[in-house]
């Protein structure tokens, strides 16, 4: 790994008026906000045949239209729109969208199936743009959407517009075991996406979230993700999907057609399927073959996905540049049709990620397909749109290179590989996910937003509650933190000392424009205390940036950089009293130095906080704000990496090879430096439980059950008696109506108040083979006053929550005793299920609710 070198650093040496501590500000070299897609900047090209100005929305004339179906926009081009059934609101959609392909040529069909969509002039269809991206705020990256630079006096669209809110990243806001935040902040980004978009400044397709599995702690994209904990990401992904798609008054799950319920702006579950490496010692994402166990794909890689579908109902998901188990995976049709759209029901289009149907010709050269051969195979396997070569130029002529499939298709129709047809399938999902979004019609509610509607204070508040919520306080010796109390008053001189000039760029906004404002560290830090290089303790903002964890960039190490590590130990040296150490970051970090060292007394995770991210900071750390976030990665030592390569798709220990597993659920290696869920407050939080076991008793239709995998010593112990008669029973056979509920008390026993996420785990039965450790089943964020109890009640369905994967890649439920287990730094309590099966029984016991009471051991 690269050190991040002192020349790029910034320093401020500040006397804090109530704490007398020094702030020591360590700032990245500027980084692009650009990181999904690779190499490439946002275009703002379009194919030749696209004459269109410069943004998504439906206009001509220079006038922005926010509809395609307007009369006078159809009248502008000649065209009488009553003549085009397709403009008819009051026909289906589907016969809408069948109208509108029935008017299409072959040749204007192809030209549409790529994420710069030519349109059709000629039947009224304007071009559009489907990328644009979301992932904690509108984003720059991506032709669609398109911000004015600051003191231009030529912009596009109504008005200027510079800047959209940017949210904390992804795995700040995970940190925060939030499922309402999560909602609450997709809300914001599509009201301001629907603002851009009328406007005339963005589209309605946003290719976000990303829910790939964090496996290994070196990948560059892992700040993107909601973590390691499938269960977790996918959680994230439906309250996101969510927050973003859905209209009120018209939810999914309410009776009526899912493939017309409008939707607020389109989502994109990404990226499909065993994702989750970039460039690492030669190995990249376009060539990489992830050679996955059908149990690892279900138990971990798919199960995001399924969730993205079939709970958030997503309108559309990317396929990924990788092969899987040797075929590409965006040709592969038992991922996209059998699947995705089959088995879990996709309401929309699936989408490749972008470049990935060239790589499968250019880069894997996969059975030397020609372009139109690979053009057809990904058509064939179910794909509906390309995401191609859009901000590439031809050299000799300007003209656009375009995707692979609006290139090839015509001549894979000439040769007999596909249909029209197949195409006009493709097209045909795209059209029904613009008819939901309102690209043809609008959607009323949303009409009147405008400008007034980015940037609001009330999305800055929630930007700044959303990185407060996901600080983690990873290390507080003596209770150094909070800081600011009128016993450490030391008022000192208000003067400042700095070296380096280099601009700030730590809110490492991935995919994000530059926020509506930024608060750095400094700022944020400044607005609580005077600055001066009179100093009796330090604080130390340090970390990566997105030079070393990014797309296209897998981590070498774990480590700080060695320059941050000599200045914070000199820091530590040269400070009569114990520093405070801020850490910048979206994976984690092995700052063992740090957390064994005696003067080093208090560290702060801080991810990438965004646009507030300063001032979150500054609330935590001088005490504004009591700290509640917990890891949704495990921090490994660096050793780890030297244990298992990041090739190693397998997530159980290895033991042949020495592998010792990955995630928390799987991990049998040394101790880690921070386990997965870790997190510190300034008060202490313990439990109580109204339950002290129950026994669950599910029926078996026709005796339908399945086998297990024992461990070796659990079969001998059954060798005096017989094993169950029912070792498991296969959850995609039963109704899986049982639940088990219980009360938890989260008592606050420290003086201040203050948020807790309550994590839930299940434990499998012990003599069960290869099970999980542990695995998450569920959590709650909850605010305790101090000296206050607070009760909340959890209902688990069985096969969801004790449920796993065998080794033949079912999902089942086994028999015996499980373990509910609640569980934090200072207190856990759990308490034992067994889980009986009655075989040609028609009845059972659906729902039982625990008494009795457990105290917390602690």
């Amino acid at each position: 790994m690269a050190a991040v070198s002192s020349s790029r650093l910034l320093f401020l040496a500040a006397s804090l008026l109530y704490c007398g501590s020094t702030v020591i500000v360590p700032v990245a070299s500027t980084a692009s906000s650009r990181t999904h897609h690779h190499h490439h900047p946002a275009a703002t090209l379009l194919p030749s045949s696209v004459t269109s100005p410069n943004t998504t929305v439906a206009f001509t004339g220079g006038k922005v239209y926010t509809k395609v179906c307007d009369a006078a926009r159809f009248a502008e081009l000649g065209l009488d729109m009553a003549s085009f059934p397709y403009c008819n609101a009051s026909l289906p959609y589907a016969e809408r969208v069948r109208d509108l392909i029935g008017w299409m040529t072959v040749e204007e069909k192809v030209r549409n199936l790529g994420d710069l969509s030519a349109g059709a002039p000629r039947v009224g269809l304007p071009p559009y743009r489907w990328w644009a991206e979301a992932l904690h705020g509108v984003a720059s990256t991506g032709p669609a959407t398109l911000f004015d630079d600051v003191g231009a006096t030529n912009h596009s669209g109504r008005v200027a517009v510079n800047n959209a809110t940017v949210f904390a990243n992804v795995i700040n806001s995970a940190a925060s075991f939030n499922e309402t935040l999560w909602k609450a902040i997709g809300q914001a980004v599509s009201t301001e996406a629907r603002a851009m978009y009328n406007l005339g400044k963005g589209g309605l397709t946003y290719w976000s979230p990303n829910i790939n599995v964090v496996r290994d702690p070196r990948w560059g994209r892992a700040l993107e993700t909601p973590g390691e904990d499938p269960y977790v990401v996918g959680r994230y992904a439906v309250n996101f999907v969510r927050g973003m798609q859905d209209v009120p008054g018209h939810d999914a799950g309410d009776g009526g057609d899912p493939f017309s319920r409008p939707i607020k702006t389109s989502t994109c579950c990404k990226h499909y399927a065993a994702y989750d490496l970039d460039n690492w010692l030669n190995h990249t994402r376009f060539d990489y073959d992830a050679r996955v166990t059908e149990r690892d794909m279900a138990e971990t890689f798919l199960r995001p996905f399924e969730m993205c579908v079939r709970e958030g109902d997503a309108s559309s998901v990317m396929c990924s540049f990788n092969l899987v188990n040797g075929v590409p995976a965006c040709t592969d049709a038992r991922f996209l049709s059998q699947t995705v759209r089959g088995d879990w029901g996709l309401h929309g289009y699936i989408v490749s990620d972008c470049d990935a149907v060239q790589v499968i010709t250019e880069d894997v050269r996969w059975l030397n397909l020609t372009g139109a051969e690979a053009s057809a195979a990904a058509i064939r396997a179910g794909l509906d749109l390309d995401c191609g070569q859009s901000w590439k130029v031809r050299k000799d002529d300007g003209r656009m290179v375009g995707d692979f499939l609006s290139n090839f298709s015509l001549a894979a129709v000439a040769q007999g590989k596909i249909r029209e047809s197949d195409i006009d399938n493709a097209l045909r999902n795209q059209f029904m996910t613009l008819m939901r979004v309102g690209y043809f019609d609008n959607i009323p509610q949303y009409a009147s937003l405008n400008e007034t509607d980015i940037c609001t204070a009330e999305h800055k508040t929630l930007a700044l509650d959303g990185a407060r919520q996901g600080i983690v306080l990873l290390k507080n010796h003596g209770n150094l933190l909070p800081c600011w109390t009128p016993t450490r008053s030391v008022p000192s001189p208000c003067t400042a000392r700095t070296s380096g000039r280099r601009k700030e760029s730590w809110t490492q906004a991935t995919q994000a424009r530059p926020p509506c404002r930024y608060v750095t560290p400094r700022e944020g830090i400044s607005k609580h205390v005077k600055i001066s290089h009179h100093a009796k303790t330090t604080i130390y903002v340090g970390g990566i940036n997105l030079h070393i964890e990014m797309e296209g960039n897998d981590r070498e190490d774990l480590l700080l950089p060695k320059n941050q590590t000599e200045e914070v130990l000199r820091a530590a040296a040269a400070s009569p009293n114990p520093i405070i150490l801020v850490l910048l970051s979206g994976g984690g970090l092995d700052v063992s130095f740090a957390h064994n060292h005696p003067k080093i007394g208090a560290i702060v995770w801080a991810g990438y906080p965004g646009g507030e991210g300063g001032t979150a900071i500054a609330d935590v750390i001088f005490g504004r704000y009591n700290p509640g976030g917990r890891l949704p990665l495990t921090w490994y030592k660096n050793k780890y990496i030297e244990q298992i390569p990041m090739t190693s798709m397998e997530l159980r220990p290895v033991t042949k090879h020495g592998y010792p597993g990955r995630t928390y659920k799987f991990y049998s290696g040394p101790e880690v430096l921070y386990p997965f869920g870790y997190g510190l407050s300034y008060t202490k939080f313990l439990y109580e439980t109204s339950c002290n076991g129950t026994t669950v008793m599910m029926p078996v239709a026709g005796g339908h059950c399945k086998g297990l995998s024992y461990r070796p010593s659990a079969l001998s112990s059954f060798a005096s008696s017989a094993l169950p008669s029912c070792q498991a029973i296969n959850v995609d056979g039963h109704a899986c109506e049982e639940t088990v509920s219980f009360n938890v008390s989260v008592v606050n026993g420290g003086s201040r108040d203050g948020s807790h996420a309550v994590l839930v785990y299940t434990v499998p039965p012990p003599e069960v083979a290869d099970a999980p450790i542990k695995q998450v089943a569920a959590f709650r964020r909850v605010f305790v006053p101090a000296g206050s109890t607070v009760t909340e009640k959890f209902t688990l369905n069985v096969c969801r929550a004790f449920g796993i994967v065998e080794r033949t890649a079912y999902k089942v439920v086994p028999s015996g005793v499980s373990t509910v287990l609640v569980q934090n730094g200072d207190s856990s309590v759990s308490f034992p299920v067994k889980i009986d099966f009655s075989v040609w029984s028609l009845l059972a016991k659906l729902s039982v609710h625990c008494n009795g009471l457990i105290k917390s051991i602690y």
